[in-house]
């Protein structure tokens, strides 16, 4: 059994866009957002906490869109009714377990797993290598000021806030996304210190962007994978995936929205703009913070 493909990355970190390529090829299955690694119990997801974030509201949908498509070969909603049974059966299974019957019924293709809420917490991240050393770990990145332009779009910047990304260095209080790109980084970077270097990598999101057919060859001869042309071909149609669509009205989401809206790849060169420039979401005038900047030069990213 071949063993998974964990995507490491902060959420607007073209997670859903990559994580649908590779799912396409014809060797891998791209999973969408399971979350599974967040709880002990899968009881958990169906139980309200002060734990759960706005960000995570509609987490149980993934799993349940997976075991539908898995197990009833459809996402309609009678597959999703099914589903919840076969998820009311493994309540009281770990998360692990029922990740690895996932894994285990997909077999022989890869797993492409790619849930950002698991990189919030170091917790989450050890019960993953715990589980799957021997796993492949990707750590996906996105230039700091347009992952946390980004982000502040999403729910009014309220995700920002649920994971206490706030500047309080000032007089008042300010919401900034960088606080977490800076942070949750460095718990991707603290898990992958342990990680053998054959089973690591990092990939900037504007890379594949730019160049796709040389940047996702060089993933699959990293992964063991297929790199033939025709292989490389399905990767840049992540809009065939089942789950490259809004779901059924029992299980709408288990993914980004927006790229349920518009999942179709287009290569581009994305803009990067200089690390040192005032930032859009803040109306001080302020830039990155100097250890925001030195981690970004350290992945890649230019002044």
């Amino acid at each position: 059994m071949r063993q998974p493909l964990f995507i490491l990355a902060l959420p607007r970190s073209y997670t859903s866009l990559i994580a649908g390529m590779l799912g396409q090829h014809p060797q891998a299955f791209g999973l969408p957002e399971l979350n599974l690694f967040t709880v002990d119990r899968l009881i958990e997801m169906w139980q309200d906490g002060q734990n759960k974030t706005a960000y995570v509201k509609f987490q149980r949908h993934g799993i349940l869109r997976a075991a539908a498509e898995i197990y009833a070969g459809e996402q309609s909603s009678s597959a999703v009714v099914m589903a919840n049974h076969w998820v009311a059966a493994r309540q009281h299974k770990s998360g692990i377990e029922v990740f690895h019957e996932i894994v285990e019924a997909i077999a022989p293709l890869m797993a492409v797993e790619k849930s950002p809420a698991h990189v919030v917490s170091p917790v989450y991240l050890e019960r993953i290598y715990a589980a799957y050393p021997d796993a492949f770990y990707m750590h996906l990145t996105r230039h700091p000021t347009n992952q946390g332009n980004s982000v502040m779009k999403m729910q009014d910047g309220n995700y920002a806030l649920s994971v206490n990304s706030i500047d309080y260095s000032q007089d008042e209080a300010i919401v900034d996304p960088q606080i977490a790109w800076h942070d949750i980084n460095l718990n991707i970077m603290e898990l992958l210190d342990r990680v053998p270097s054959a089973q690591k990598m990092h990939v900037r999101g504007e890379d594949v962007m730019a160049d796709p057919l040389v940047q996702l060859g060089r993933i699959c001869r990293w992964l063991g994978l297929r790199d033939d042309i025709e292989a490389l071909e399905d990767m840049l149609h992540p809009e065939l995936s089942p789950f490259a669509k809004v779901g059924p009205i029992n299980a709408l989401f288990g993914n980004d929205p927006n790229f349920l809206r518009d999942p179709v790849f287009q290569p581009h060169l994305p803009k990067q703009p200089p690390l040192r420039a005032p930032l859009p979401w803040r109306l001080d005038g302020a830039c990155l913070k100097p250890e925001v900047q030195r981690l970004a030069l350290e992945f890649g990213y230019q002044h």
